[in-house]
C-alpha cells in the first residue's frame, strides 16, 4: 500500500516527538517551550524528507506509489515544515530547568543571524514551491537554492542552545535524516544529470495539431525499458529547450525502441517546443517514471482520456502483454475544434486492439452513458476507472461513479502537475 503525504508527516512528528521527549524532564512536557522544540526539530526533519523526495530515487517512488504522489508529498511536507517553523520561532524552545548547550559553538552574532536566515529560507522554499506565476525556467533555477537554504537551517539546529545532544536519540534521528537529505540534495543537483539519464535519442518525425504536437524519437545507441502508461523527462539538446520536462509516453515498448509523445502547448516551454522542435534534433531522456498501470483482473475497465490525457491509453492499446481488451472501453474527451490525435485515428487504434471506443466531444453525455453501461453489464463494484485529464473533469467522473454505485477507490489517476 502506497504511503500518503499525511502519513509521512504524522510519522515525522511522532518520531521527533518521542525522541525529543526522551531528552527533557517529564514535568516540562506540557509547555509551550517543549512544543516549540518538537516543532522546530520536526520542521528540520520535514525539510530533510523533502530533499529526499525531490531526489527522484526509484525506491522513494515505489514507496509513495508514483513520482506524482512523491511530488505531492514533497509540497505538503514543505508547507508543514514552514507551519512548524513559525511556531518554533514565535515561542522560545528554552527552559531554565533544561540542560542547554549548542552542538556547534558559534558567536552570538552568527547564531542570531543564522536563526533569522532560517525562517527566511523556509519561507522562500515554500514560496517557490507554491507560486504558479513564476515561469518554469526561472522557477526551476531558483528552486535549486533549496539545497543551500536547507544547510542554513541545519546550522541553526547545530548552533542554538538546546537539550538535544548529538549522541541523544533526537540528535541521532536528526543527524541521520539530515545527512540523508544532504546526500539527496547533492545527488539531485550534481549527479542526477549523469546517473539518471537513460540515453540519447533523435527526433525522427513530428506532426502538428491545433495547440499540440506529436513527436517520435529513436534511440541513438540503446533503447530503455519501460511499461505502458509511464512517463519520461525530455531535454532537447538545443538552446532554450534543455529544461527537462515530464511527458507521458504515447506508445508501447517496441523492438525498434522508438518512443512517441503527444504534447499540448500550454506553457512557455511547450509552446517553444512546438515552434522550434525539428527532425534530427537530439535529446537526453530520463526515464521511466510513474505507476499508471492497468487493472488486468478487473471485470470491466473504463479508460477516460481528455485531450493529451489520451497518451497513456494509446500506450495501453498498443501493449499486448496484458490483453483482455474486450473488457475495456476507451472514452476520448475532446474539443471538436482542436482534437489531437483525431477522433478517427483514435477509433482506428482502439478497433485494432479490440477495445470499445466512445467519442465524447465537449458538451456530450457519452462519458456518462459509457459509465452507466459498464455498471449495467457487471456489478458496479467490479468496474475500474482509469482517468487522465484536467481536475474539473476528474470531479465530474467521481460524481458519476458515486451516482452509479462505483466505489471511490476504484478510480486510478496520476497527479501530472508537478509544480
Amino acid at each position: 500500500m502506497a504511503l500518503k503525504a499525511w502519513q509521512a508527516i504524522v510519522s515525522i512528528v511522532a518520531i521527533t516527538s518521542v525522541t525529543v521527549l526522551m531528552q527533557i524532564p517529564s514535568e516540562t512536557w506540557a509547555t509551550a517551550a517543549t512544543a516549540s522544540l518538537i516543532l522546530g526539530a520536526s520542521a528540520l526533519a520535514c525539510m530533510a524528507i523533502s530533499c529526499i523526495l525531490a531526489s527522484r530515487w526509484h525506491v522513494v517512488e515505489r514507496l509513495f506509489g508514483g513520482l506524482d504522489r512523491v511530488y505531492e508529498a514533497h509540497k505538503w511536507i514543505a508547507i508543514w515544515a514552514l507551519v512548524f517553523a513559525v511556531y518554533h520561532f514565535v515561542f522560545k524552545a528554552k527552559l531554565d530547568s533544561w540542560d542547554l548547550a549548542p552542538i556547534l559553538e558559534l558567536s552570538k552574532y552568527w547564531t542570531r543571524l543564522i536563526r533569522q536566515l532560517s525562517i527566511v529560507a523556509l519561507g522562500l522554499i515554500v514560496m517557490l514551491a507554491l507560486n504558479r506565476k513564476i515561469p518554469y525556467g526561472n522557477w526551476r533555477w531558483l528552486h535549486k537554492f533549496s539545497g543551500p537554504l536547507f544547510l542554513i537551517v541545519i546550522l541553526h539546529w547545530l548552533s542554538f542552545k538546546s537539550p538535544i545532544t548529538l549522541a541523544s536519540p533526537a540528535g541521532i534521528w536528526l543527524a541521520l535524516i539530515c545527512g540523508l537529505g544532504v546526500i539527496a540534495a547533492l545527488y539531485k543537483m550534481l549527479l542526477y544529470p549523469f546517473v539518471a539519464k537513460v540515453g540519447e535519442y533523435k527526433l525522427v518525425s513530428m506532426s502538428h495539431g491545433k495547440a499540440a504536437i506529436h513527436l517520435e524519437f529513436e534511440p541513438v545507441d540503446s533503447k530503455f525499458p519501460f511499461k505502458a502508461g509511464q512517463f519520461a523527462f525530455i531535454s532537447l539538446k538545443e538552446s532554450g529547450l534543455r529544461e527537462p520536462h515530464p511527458f507521458t509516453i504515447a506508445s508501447a515498448p517496441s523492438d525498434t525502441g522508438h518512443i512517441h509523445f503527444v504534447i499540448r502547448a500550454l506553457g512557455d516551454y511547450t509552446k517553444k517546443l512546438s515552434e522550434q522542435a525539428k527532425v534530427g534534433m537530439l535529446a537526453d531522456i530520463y526515464a521511466p517514471y510513474g505507476h499508471f498501470k492497468r487493472k488486468p483482473n478487473a471485470e470491466r475497465e473504463v479508460w477516460i482520456g481528455a485531450g493529451v490525457g489520451i497518451s497513456p491509453f494509446i500506450s495501453w492499446l498498443q501493449d499486448k502483454t496484458v490483453g483482455r481488451f474486450e473488457q475495456a472501453t476507451l472514452v476520448y474527451c475532446f474539443s471538436p475544434s482542436r482534437a489531437f490525435p483525431s477522433v478517427e485515428r483514435m477509433k482506428e487504434v482502439t478497433d485494432q486492439s479490440g477495445a470499445d471506443f466512445v467519442a465524447n466531444p465537449s458538451g456530450s453525455d457519452a462519458m456518462a452513458d459509457a459509465i452507466r453501461k459498464a455498471t449495467s453489464e457487471v456489478n458496479p463494484k467490479e468496474v475500474q476507472i482509469s482517468f487522465c485529464g484536467p481536475k474539473g473533469l476528474l470531479q465530474n467522473v467521481q460524481s458519476l461513479m458515486k451516482e452509479y454505485g462505483i466505489p471511490a477507490k476504484n478510480i486510478h489517476y496520476e497527479l501530472f502537475d508537478f509544480r
